[in-house]
């Protein structure tokens, strides 16, 4: 395999891999399977517990998750990854996929090459460098590969229970997006205003913002959308989407007058409220 590109899979961490061959492989083994091993195989030559296993059933996206857990270890190398597919007998996702899978690895490559000496910056939370690190649950430690997301989700505390189900919709279900939830995602100890701005400037693709008589009294709230809509003058990229979940008594937000809605208030269009969103979040 290695031969024919040129990779050095081995040195290449599974960390290089971005969330679309993650979810393509999980395709090929999340799903049980009678006649080729499935992700319970590939955990199995990991060296996961059988406890570790039956618990790992209970979850929507098994395989995401075995990779996530996988790839602390110091064996986690591309090399490694591909090899424990072989072994499971799965030579068809390595066929189909390891094209995507070289382009990981050479952008990994080529940010290792270029990676600049980084100079410490001062701002009003104190000293950081220019690209920020370790932010949120699941980034890479050394920052190689910073974690993405199909969006931020700007939200106030009174409204955390339409922001689960909107979790329970749009990333648990066929529609396998990722979301940025700030409570659930971003490490503590963080600074609150320049971590959301990096965010939704950087690692997310687009912002929801969820409207409701509490979000207008928030500060931080009012401070992510005026980002976003600074970074998208006139929506030409449709990075802003309006929801509105349930009835208000104060104005709507005038900031926001000239965006479509995504509205859940009326009963008429609840049945196509998810597919709705979840194609204008899945736009490239």
């Amino acid at each position: 395999m290695a031969s024919k590109s040129s990779i050095d899979y081995e040195a290449i961490p599974v960390t290089a891999l971005n969330c679309s061959v993650r979810k393509k492989l999980g395709l090929y083994l999340n799903p049980a399977n009678t006649v080729a091993a499935d992700w319970r195989t590939v955990a199995e030559i990991m060296d996961f517990t059988y406890l570790e296993i039956k618990n790992l059933e209970k979850r929507d996206y098994p395989f995401e998750k075995v990779l996530t857990e996988w790839e602390t270890r110091p064996e986690a190398t591309v090399a490694n990854l591909l090899s424990i597919l072989e072994k499971a007998e799965r030579k068809d996702a390595i066929s189909d996929l390891k094209e995507i899978i070289d382009d990981d690895c050479r952008k990994y490559l080529e940010r290792q090459q270029r990676k600049p000496v980084q100079v410490p910056v001062v701002d009003s939370c104190g000293p950081r460098t220019q690209e920020r690190e370790g932010i949120t649950l699941y980034d890479d430690p050394l920052g190689l590969t910073p974690e993405t997301f199909d969006a931020f989700i700007c939200y106030c505390q009174s409204d955390i229970q339409f922001v689960h189900e909107m979790i329970k919709q749009l990333e648990q279900t066929e529609r396998n997006l990722k979301l940025c939830v700030f409570d659930r995602d971003v490490l503590p100890g963080t600074c609150v205003w320049t971590i959301a701005s990096e965010l939704i400037e950087k690692r997310c693709k687009r912002m929801v913002v969820v409207i409701s008589d509490d979000y207008l009294d928030s500060d931080a709230c009012d401070f992510q959308t005026k980002f976003a809509l600074s970074l998208c003058p006139g929506a030409r990229s449709k990075r802003l989407i309006p929801v509105v979940y349930k009835s208000m008594k104060k104005p709507f937000p005038s900031i926001l007058r000239f965006l479509t809605i995504c509205d859940y208030t009326r009963p008429c269009t609840q049945t196509w409220f998810w597919t709705r969103l979840a194609k204008a979040l899945s736009l490239p």
